[in-house]
């Protein structure tokens, strides 16, 4: 099945967290990345006061179930150092599970599609770079997309 993977850092080298939290989705079992948006660069969300995250989506296959799936996702984050200090704050990084093909889950555990998607445009803007008609596996995020502000993100340019 295809799922899509939101990824986020804004602690330390934030380019390599994003490529090491890819390759690290790739050692998955039954896992590949398929393809991936552009990164961007984004202001804090919630909590202002911390650097500016780097973000982008990723299509993976994967032959995990949803709830495997985020299992080792919460590993990654934490074999890259992930700490939870408080709802918002700084990260090495993040991986959300945006959208599962064929599924959805609203449970204490797990919510598929993610309940913030369409009030993020760091999820928004690199979402649509894969699904440019506004659609994945289903969920229409279309009208979201076109009526979200979006001059808060920028394609990010490595230095």
């Amino acid at each position: 099945m295809k799922s899509v993977i939101g990824l986020g850092t804004n602690i330390g080298d934030r380019l390599l967290n994003l490529k090491e939290a890819l390759n690290a989705l790739a050692l998955l079992p039954g896992t590949r990345v398929l393809r991936t948006s552009s990164v961007y660069e984004t202001e804090p969300y919630g909590f202002s006061e911390q650097p500016n995250f780097l973000n982008m989506v990723a299509e993976i296959e994967t032959t995990l179930s949803p709830h495997a799936l985020l299992g080792g996702c919460l590993g990654i984050e934490a074999g890259m150092g992930r700490i939870r200090e408080f709802k918002n704050g700084p990260r090495i990084i993040d991986l959300d599970l945006l959208l599962f093909e064929d599924y959805s889950e609203a449970s204490s555990e797990l919510t598929v599609p993610h309940p913030e998607i369409y009030n993020r445009s760091f999820v928004l803007v690199p979402l649509f770079e894969l699904y440019d008609t506004g659609e994945a596996f289903g969920f229409q995020f279309q009208s979201a997309y076109q009526n979200h502000p979006k001059q808060d993100i920028k394609k990010y340019a490595a230095e």
